[in-house]
């Protein structure tokens, strides 16, 4: 399964606006250098490690069409812009992006945070349903552009049947 990083989006401190960007390192175990989150500047910062964000440029087309709300413009407050792939078959996954390796970790949810900076009612409900994406979190250091393929590397997902089969061979 392949996708694209269509678009890099970083803030270099929580509440500023959300800034294009044609590339960006990732780094491991600390996240996109020159985003707020890296930096521990971010409003979820002290409670909340979520180093990269990913949404799918599919799922802003479907907010647009369906509540006429217009978030392609970084209101998104979502790092890695995807498309191609679901961001949600990247979770338990090891994925190439560009040349940085990531693991999707977790469902991200929305919140009124997004909403308030967002300036426009109906933000969180628009996201809800899955679509406002994952977060990951930095593997291997690398350099992602906007353009880059995304593509699994590893399931991180075992298999019960596999599991199940090993422990049996230990046994043994």
């Amino acid at each position: 399964m392949t996708g694209t990083v269509e678009e890099i989006w970083t803030a270099e401190a929580g509440s500023e606006p959300m800034e294009t960007r044609d590339a960006v390192t990732a780094v491991a175990e600390g996240g996109l250098r020159g985003d707020r989150y890296f930096e521990g500047t971010g409003y979820y910062s002290a409670f909340d490690t979520c180093e990269v964000t990913l949404i799918a440029a599919e799922a802003l087309a479907a907010i647009r069409d369906e509540a006429g709300i217009d978030l392609t413009d970084g209101r998104h407050r979502r790092n890695l812009v995807t498309r191609g792939v679901d961001p949600h078959d990247l979770l338990e996954t090891r994925f190439r992006a560009g040349e940085a390796v990531l693991e999707g970790t977790r469902p991200r949810p929305p919140c009124a945070y997004v909403e308030e900076l967002a300036g426009e009612s109906g933000v969180k409900a628009a996201l809800g349903d899955g679509r406002a994406g994952i977060c990951a979190s930095v593997v291997e250091t690398g350099e992602i552009e906007a353009g880059d393929e995304l593509r699994i590397v590893e399931s991180l997902d075992a298999d019960p049947d596999d599991l199940a089969a090993a422990i049996r061979e230990r046994q043994d």
